[in-house]
């Protein structure tokens, strides 16, 4: 086990992260907000400003169908093989009379790698710690009994409801407008600050409280009743509203919840300087909230685009801290790169594509690294124009490549460059570029954008290395192409707090 540090990125399953670099007792606040779609793969979907161009990356693709690895998981559970998980006996049973209740199938498999990870992050609270699992209704009663068998059924805190407005309403069924947040505590002492999280009164209450109310219960007089001067205490169900489209806060994924949510739950059952640990991190709105609330955080996430996203978040946010955060996971010299390629080809894609901004092509998949994107791994988006208030945007297509370069592949850029109507492309390899592709390059020539009255020429294919963008060499393109990859939450002031919503008695 490693020592903890402050603003920590984990990249990688967070089970494997769990057990080999967190060690026992030593967080305060964990909130997970797991993927859970049993009728579908579990997409992330991103949303570039410029151009309405999405690119889903699949995320936990298989961790919920019954797999080789949900089966050995499983096995584990239930005392068949041995495992670095202390695992109790009411798990094992439980998870018995889940297999017999509802089948091998892909809410068993959902439930087994699920429980894995909850035992371990039982296992790194701090006895007066507390857990917020975030649930699909559809999955929340399940994981209550999971939580139970974990937890300990009387370290059960609250079922919370989180309701929410929004438009269009079933034909044949009730509206579903509300999501569950299961609390639990790691033993009865534990931190809540409630204080901290009043809201204020209904001014109907306010009013009736003007004039004098009295308190006699079985003929005892408990003096005249006063609101608290600090606001009232909340229930269990809140309504605070998801993040609108066009909200500055919202960064493209489906999935993001709003700051107002987890400031409340960081402010409970948190103090400044305690630890906060999200291990589906996804966009990091749970390690972005505790930075402003002065926590100490860590986050972890499976995919390397979501690990872009939270660092260029939260130094975007927080200028003026000057943030030093660590990535924990990620290649940091070649030979970590080409191990990152063998293992996992896909992540060291976007990887690369990471370094240059570039936002992944549609429809790529693990099975169809190709697919429909015609050859286009990423694209980046840039000014062709800025000039007497006109703005011209243009397009630079990223090929990654992991080995095997040759120089046709240079001229099947070019082919795509011309089909797409790209300005430019960037050629990323593993490997050098042989003297034949550098030729093809700077045979393709130059394009032209213009930023004042003297038009400016930059080449129409570069080709970097990995051992460049390691060394921070970045394409020479226009201005804009920095901030393109995703949209980021404008930097706010230390003082600033997005209103909750005041709920009526």
């Amino acid at each position: 086990m490693e020592n903890l540090e402050n603003r920590t990125l984990f990249f990688g399953d967070n089970l494997e992260i769990l057990r080999d670099k967190i060690p026992d007792g030593c967080i305060d606040l964990v909130y997970l907000d797991p993927p859970f779609n049993s009728n579908r793969n579990y997409n992330i979907l991103y949303r570039e400003g410029l151009i309405d161009s999405p690119a889903q990356v699949q995320a936990f693709e298989d961790s919920w169908h019954w797999t080789h690895e949900a089966q050995h998981i499983f096995e584990e559970l239930v005392g068949v093989k041995s495992s670095k998980t202390k695992i109790n006996q009411k798990i094992s049973d439980l998870m018995l009379a889940l297999e017999k209740m509802v089948g091998k199938n892909d809410v068993l498999a959902y439930l087994t790698m699920m429980t894995i990870r909850l035992i371990e992050l039982r296992r790194v609270l701090k006895p007066t710690g507390s857990v917020y699992l975030h649930c699909d209704p559809s999955a929340s009663h399940y994981l209550k009994m999971v939580m139970d068998a974990i937890f300990g059924a009387q370290n059960f805190r609250n079922e919370i409801v989180w309701c929410y407005r929004g438009a269009g309403y079933p034909k044949t069924d009730f509206g579903k407008r509300h999501d569950i947040i299961l609390r639990y505590s790691k033993t009865n002492d534990y931190i809540f600050n409630l204080d901290d999280i009043r809201e204020e009164y209904a001014e109907a209450t306010k009013e009736r409280f003007k004039h004098h109310i009295g308190n006699i219960r079985e003929g005892k007089d408990f003096g005249t009743q006063t609101l608290n001067p600090l606001g009232k205490q909340p229930d269990d169900w809140w309504q605070i509203q998801p993040i609108a489209p066009s909200a500055k806060e919202r960064l493209g994924y489906p999935t993001q919840k709003p700051e107002a949510l987890l400031e409340r739950i960081i402010k409970a059952s948190s103090n400044e300087g305690d630890w906060v640990l999200d291990p589906f991190c996804g966009c990091g709105t749970t390690v972005a909230v505790a930075e402003k609330l002065k926590r100490k955080w860590i986050g972890i996430d499976i995919t390397t685009l979501a690990i872009t996203l939270i660092k260029s978040r939260l130094e975007k946010k927080f200028p003026e801290r000057n943030l030093k955060i660590k990535i924990d996971g990620l290649p940091k010299d070649l030979a970590g790169a080409r191990k990152l390629a063998e293992k996992n080809r896909f992540e060291f894609e976007y990887w690369a594509l990471g370094f240059v901004n570039a936002i992944p092509a549609q429809n790529k998949t693990k099975e169809n690294m190709r697919g429909a994107d015609k050859g286009i791994d990423g694209i980046i988006n840039f000014y062709m124009e800025l000039n007497n208030g006109e703005e011209k945007v243009g397009t630079a297509i990223a090929q990654v490549k992991s080995g095997g370069v040759k120089r046709n592949d240079i001229a099947t850029l070019k082919g795509d460059l011309e089909r797409e109507k790209a300005a430019a492309g960037i050629f990323i390899t593993l490997d050098q570029p042989t003297k034949s592709m550098v030729a093809e390059a700077i045979a393709a020539g130059h394009f032209e954008a213009k930023f004042g009255p003297v038009p400016k020429e930059y080449p129409k294919i570069q080709i970097l290395t990995i051992e460049d963008l390691l060394a921070h060499k970045l394409p020479d393109l226009p201005a804009g192409w920095t901030n393109s990859i995703h949209r980021i939450a404008e930097a706010e002031k230390e003082d600033h707090r997005q209103p909750l919503w005041s709920a009526e008695e």
